[in-house]
């Protein structure tokens, strides 16, 4: 036992050590009670995202948005998604309770798969909520690799590294990563927790380390990603499991919180820190989408079950510039505006 701990130890410090502190996002899953289940996240970046949250209605005709061959597909579900650049959905749920979380990762190496129709990966997140209701759906669909993943660079000038976490309201998860050019897919109820470097593999390996210092004893507390992963695990599992609403809520936000990296913080070792801009909790059974500002007093929330799906045919945008201050239910405060482009090779 001492022997794998020690080997374990010497895993989690060599990570620690390659990790790369720049980029930095969270993701959790809670059950609580009366069969509701949250998903939480933060979204850490070194710049304004310039994020709106946006209504796109079910028959939208979508692409991959890579030129001609790129593939192409009908929305089955109408969704509300918040976007990074007004050039990507990068995070967001349809109104079957699917959530789909967009976080960076430096190992990500998508390959070529020439022979596949591509899919800029800014259109991941919102190719999963437009085609599937569950899970299981999206594995079953996915690891089938109907496209191909088409990177370019950020208008930040960083690299597109990506992958990807979906939940549903079973309280099932799994997680994408595209690794040396090969599909890598976590599957099950028991995959809650993803943050960002090292490839997944390597974090549930810190996470049994940690498992067995247990966290009453000692947590790590900085904004690397492999403490941030440590913290939202620890905390998940530690929550009691509210059957008042407002209860669980509260409690997904405050792991969230916990696992956020405070505002504008520097280092002049590590100059290129990203810190918490924005941070969501989806409620899978209620189909409630809340959001929180890092700059603003308030939550605000969108209930999808507001919005008939049905009828509503055009995209809507709730505008986020300037940071406007929110509060509550903004579901009717939506306008109509034209769609963005995903961000795409030129």
């Amino acid at each position: 036992m001492i022997t794998k701990a020690l080997a374990l130890l010497a895993l989690v410090m060599g990570v620690t050590l390659l990790s790369t502190p720049a980029f930095s996002c969270t993701r959790f899953v809670y059950s609580a009670g009366d069969e509701q289940v949250f998903t939480g996240r933060s979204m850490d970046w070194l710049e304004d995202l310039h994020s709106d949250i946006w209504i796109f209605p079910r028959g939208m005709e979508r692409d991959g948005g890579v030129g001609a061959n790129s593939i192409k597909w009908t929305s089955k579900y109408g969704s509300v998604i918040t976007s990074g650049y007004n050039a990507a959905s990068a995070d967001g749920m349809n109104e079957k309770g699917l959530v789909g979380n967009m976080l960076y990762l430096a190992e990500s190496k998508y390959g070529s798969l020439h022979d596949k129709p591509g899919l800029s990966f800014a259109a991941w997140v919102q190719y999963v909520l437009d085609n599937f209701a569950t899970v299981d759906e999206a594995v079953q669909a996915l690891r089938q690799e109907p496209f191909r993943i088409v990177a370019t660079t950020l208008p930040n000038g960083s690299a597109p590294t990506i992958h990807l976490a979906i939940s549903d309201p079973t309280g099932d998860s799994a997680i994408f990563e595209y690794i040396d050019g090969k599909l890598t897919i976590h599957h099950g109820k028991s995959y809650t927790v993803m943050t960002n470097s090292p490839v997944y593999d390597e974090q549930l390996a810190l996470d049994k380390y940690w498992q067995q210092i247990g966290g009453l004893t000692m947590l790590p507390g900085t904004n690397r990603a492999s403490d941030r992963y440590v913290r939202a695990s620890y905390y998940t599992k530690a929550l009691p499991k509210f059957e008042d609403n407002r209860m669980a809520v509260a409690a997904a936000f405050s792991v969230i919180r916990n696992a956020s990296v405070p505002l504008g913080i520097t280092d002049p070792s590590k100059p290129n820190i990203s810190t918490t801009l924005w941070r969501t909790v989806s409620d899978h059974k209620n189909r409630v989408y809340y959001y929180e500002s890092a700059i603003s007093p308030n939550i605000f929330w969108v209930d999808l079950g507001s919005i008939d799906f049905s009828k509503t045919t055009q995209p809507m945008k709730l505008d986020l510039d300037g940071h406007p201050i929110l509060s509550g239910d903004v579901s009717n405060r939506f306008k109509p505006a034209t769609p963005f482009k995903w961000l795409a090779p030129e």
